[in-house]
């Protein structure tokens, strides 16, 4: 069965990385979502994808150079203006939190270490995520191959997943050489013979941003693990009619 994860929650009709888009995407029937992982000044772990909050807040400036009290003030209805004044940068406490209470609900969490060197970034994720008992249902993905590593070493039992854009060879073995259990490649990397190789050989294969209808289909029929989209009533309406 292909899992749907809803993209920064349901980011197609809700301000992405907020607890409405989280708990939009669960009332749709998403099986996951998706969120993305910055440190504030203060080393505050909060949910925002870019490395600023220029462009999904009313401020300016880098997370890194914000304090959490500074951040929490921002309004982040972004382009969903119906929601100002209603949407805030959550921590990540605060969403696994809420994660905990949803019955069988999964969290990819990205860490956002590519860019900026957040010290300590893993071992803060992975502490929280042990708080709050959830290390069997969340998986740590990243486009900081090292920073997957280094979660493993922390702890073997959560599970990582490797973010790429273009074409790896025989991804599944690079997977396995580094400890990873899945492959989040961008769909243009997610050709059926990735699929079903990386599938044979144990390894998850869950693409993303998955927004087209057909595209969608192909994924749902060819039996692929899971795929993110802003758009998960769209996703779980047309697996259900799979069904």
């Amino acid at each position: 069965m292909t899992l749907i994860f809803g993209h920064r929650g349901a980011a197609g009709g809700y301000p992405e990385n907020t607890m409405l888009s989280f708990k939009a995407a669960k009332a749709a029937k998403a099986d996951g979502i998706e969120l993305d992982v910055q440190m504030t000044k203060d080393g505050e772990l909060v949910v925002i994808h870019d490395e600023t909050v220029d462009r999904t807040t009313n401020g300016t400036g880098f997370v890194k150079e914000l304090t959490f009290e500074e951040i929490s003030r921002l309004d982040a209805s972004y382009k969903f203006t119906q929601y100002k004044g209603g949407s805030f940068i959550p921590t990540l406490n605060e969403v696994l939190e809420w994660a905990k209470q949803q019955r069988e609900f999964i969290v990819n969490i990205e860490l956002k270490n590519g860019i900026i060197d957040y010290p300590k970034i893993e071992e803060k994720t992975i502490k929280l995520i042990y708080k709050h008992s959830l290390q069997k249902r969340v998986i740590i993905s990243s486009f900081n191959h090292y920073s997957l590593v280094t979660c493993k070493e922390i702890s073997s039992e959560i599970e990582t997943a490797i973010l790429y854009m273009e074409g790896l060879y025989m991804p599944w073995k690079y997977a396995e050489s580094i400890g990873a259990k899945g492959l989040h490649p961008h769909y243009h990397a997610a050709k059926g013979e990735v699929i079903s190789q990386s599938k044979s050989h144990g390894i998850s294969v869950r693409p993303f941003t998955i927004n087209d209808t057909q595209l969608m289909q192909r994924l749902i029929n060819e039996k692929c693990t899971g795929f993110f989209t802003d758009f998960p009533e769209t996703a779980v309406e047309l697996k259900l009619k799979g069904d």
